[in-house]
C-alpha cells in the first residue's frame, strides 16, 4: 500500500528552516538527553518520514521536540501528522506538558502512566516550549469547572497527614536516592491524596492548604524522577505541582515550584526560559516569605545570571542569598522549603555552581566543601555525597590531583546506600576526570579509578 506524503511535517521542517540533516542531527542531541544513546536517526530517516512513513514512538517525541524548539512553539503529535500509540493506549503523547482546570486527574493520568513505565512518559525529554508556561499563566488561577466529588468531610487532621507522610518520603529521598520508595510516593499521590483533594472541607481554606500539601507531594515524585535522569517526566509533575499551587491560590509556594522549574532547566543545559522563572519566583515570594526561604529565590535568580552571562550581577546576588541565610533564624522557613535542606547549605550549593560556570575553581572548591560540611552526617546523604563530588571535580581542575583523590575517596565512601542517577553520573565524571592521570601512572588515580570502576558495576540495577 502507497504511503502518502506528510505534509504537516514537510512544511514544519521547512518552516523552521532546519536541513535533514541538522534536524537528524537534533533528535539525536534530544534522545540523548532522554538517556537513549543508541539512536542513529540520520538525513534518510528524515526524508522517510516526510515521505509517509512513521517513526518508533520514542524517536516521535524527540522529533516534536527537536522542531518545538526550532520554532519556538508547543507542537503536537497531531501538527506534525504523526500517530501515538500512548493515545491509542489510553495516555497522550503531551501528557502533564499543559496547565489545565484539572491537575488532579492529570496526575492521576501521569502517576498509573509512571507506575506502568509507559515509554510515551518516562523516556520523554525536557521540552522548552513546555518551561515557559508558567511564565503565561495569570496570578488570579481559574477556579476548577468540575464539581467537587462527594464524600466525607475532610479537615486539619488529614491536611497534617499528608504533610507528614511528604516530609517523611522527602527524607527517605534525601538520605537514600529517588528510587528508594519511589512508586509509593506516586501511589500515594494518585490515590489517597487525589481523593483529598476532592473531598469535601469544612472550610475553604482548609481545601487550598491540601492542595498545597498535595503540591509539595507532586514535585517530589518530579524530584524523583529528575533523580533517575527522567527529565521529560520530572518537568510534567513540576508543572502539575506548580498548577496546584495557583489553584490552591498559594503565591510563595507556587514561588517555590517556579524555582524548582528554574533549576530544572539549568541543570539541563535549557536557559531558554530559566532567568524569567527564576525572575518570576522571586517576584512573588518577596515580602511573603522568611529571609531565609527568599534567600533561595535570591541565589536561584544569581545561578540564572550566570547562565545568562551577567557575571558581575551574578556574584553580587550570591552575595546578598548568603547575607539573607546567614541572617535568618533557624526553623522559620516554610514547611515546604525546609524539607529539603537549611538555607545555608543550599545557598553554599548554588553559589558554588555559579562560581564554576564562572571558571573560578578554587572559590568554586571552597563553597562545595562548606555546603557538603553544613548538610552533616546522614539525613542529607545524597547531597551531601554530590557536593564532596564536586570539590574534588574542582581540586583536580586545578592540577591537585592527590587532594582531588582523596575528595573522592571521601564522595564515594559518602554515596554508601545511596540509589541515584546523579550519584552514578558523578561518579562516571570523577572517572573520565581520573583518566589522564591514569595514563601517566598515577598510582592515586589508578586505584581511586578502579574503586570507582567497582562501585559502579555493583549498583548498576
Amino acid at each position: 500500500m502507497k504511503r502518502s506524503p506528510n505534509h504537516r511535517l514537510r512544511e514544519a521542517i521547512r518552516e523552521s528552516g532546519a536541513s535533514y540533516d541538522a534536524l537528524a542531527h537534533d533528535v539525536r542531541v534530544i534522545a540523548a538527553s532522554a538517556g537513549n544513546t543508541a539512536l542513529r536517526t540520520n538525513r534518510s530517516a528524515v526524508a522517510h518520514w516526510v515521505a509517509g512513513a512513521q517513526p518508533a514512538e520514542e524517536t516521535a517525541h524527540y522529533l516534536v521536540e527537536a522542531l518545538s524548539r526550532r520554532l519556538h512553539r508547543a507542537l503536537t503529535f497531531e501538527d506534525m501528522g504523526l500517530s501515538s500509540s500512548a493515545a491509542d493506549l489510553g495516555g497522550h503523547p503531551d501528557l502533564g506538558l499543559s496547565l489545565g482546570p484539572d491537575p488532579v486527574e492529570t496526575l492521576g493520568r501521569m502517576g498509573r502512566a509512571d507506575i506502568e513505565r509507559r515509554t510515551f512518559l518516562t523516556g520523554s525529554a525536557y521540552s522548552v516550549a513546555a518551561a515557559a508556561l508558567p511564565l503565561g499563566v495569570p496570578q488570579e488561577y481559574a477556579a476548577r469547572a468540575t464539581a467537587v466529588e462527594h464524600g466525607a468531610t475532610a479537615g486539619a487532621a488529614e491536611i497534617a497527614a499528608v504533610r507528614d507522610m511528604t516530609a517523611m518520603f522527602t527524607a527517605i529521598d534525601e538520605r537514600h536516592g529517588g528510587q528508594h520508595g519511589r512508586g509509593a510516593v506516586v501511589h500515594y499521590l494518585t490515590t489517597d491524596v487525589a481523593a483529598l483533594c476532592r473531598a469535601r472541607f469544612r472550610t475553604e481554606r482548609q481545601h487550598a492548604e491540601m492542595l498545597s500539601a498535595a503540591a509539595s507531594l507532586a514535585y517530589l515524585a518530579g524530584w524523583k524522577a529528575y533523580d533517575a535522569g527522567e527529565h521529560g517526566l520530572a518537568q510534567r509533575y513540576y508543572l502539575q505541582a506548580y498548577a496546584l499551587t495557583q489553584e490552591a491560590g498559594d503565591d510563595a509556594h507556587a514561588a517555590f515550584v517556579l524555582r524548582i522549574l528554574a533549576h530544572h532547566g539549568m541543570d539541563n543545559g535549557r536557559h531558554e526560559h530559566v532567568l524569567g522563572l527564576a525572575e518570576a519566583a522571586l517576584s512573588r515570594a518577596k515580602g511573603g516569605t522568611d529571609r531565609a526561604t527568599e534567600s533561595l529565590f535570591v541565589i536561584c535568580r544569581a545561578r540564572a545570571l550566570a547562565n545568562a552571562g551577567r557575571p558581575r550581577q551574578a556574584v553580587q546576588e550570591a552575595l546578598r542569598a548568603r547575607g539573607m541565610a546567614a541572617d535568618a533564624t533557624p526553623g522559620d522557613m516554610a514547611g515546604w522549603a525546609a524539607m529539603w535542606g537549611a538555607a545555608p547549605a543550599t545557598v553554599d550549593s548554588h553559589t558554588a555552581k555559579i562560581l564554576q560556570r564562572l571558571g573560578d575553581h578554587s572559590a568554586a572548591e571552597k563553597h562545595h566543601g562548606e555546603a557538603a560540611a553544613r548538610y552533616g552526617d546522614t539525613a542529607h546523604q545524597r547531597i551531601k555525597a554530590l557536593s564532596i563530588a564536586a570539590q574534588g571535580q574542582m581540586q583536580c581542575a586545578q592540577g591537585h590531583i592527590d587532594a582531588a583523590c582523596h575528595t573522592w575517596h571521601r564522595a564515594l565512601d559518602a554515596m554508601e546506600g545511596v540509589r541515584s542517577a546523579r550519584t552514578r553520573k558523578a561518579v562516571q565524571a570523577m572517572r573520565t576526570d581520573l583518566a589522564r592521570f591514569r595514563r601517566r601512572g598515577a598510582r592515586p588515580a589508578a586505584e581511586l579509578d578502579e574503586r570507582a570502576r567497582t562501585w559502579l558495576r555493583d549498583t548498576a540495577h
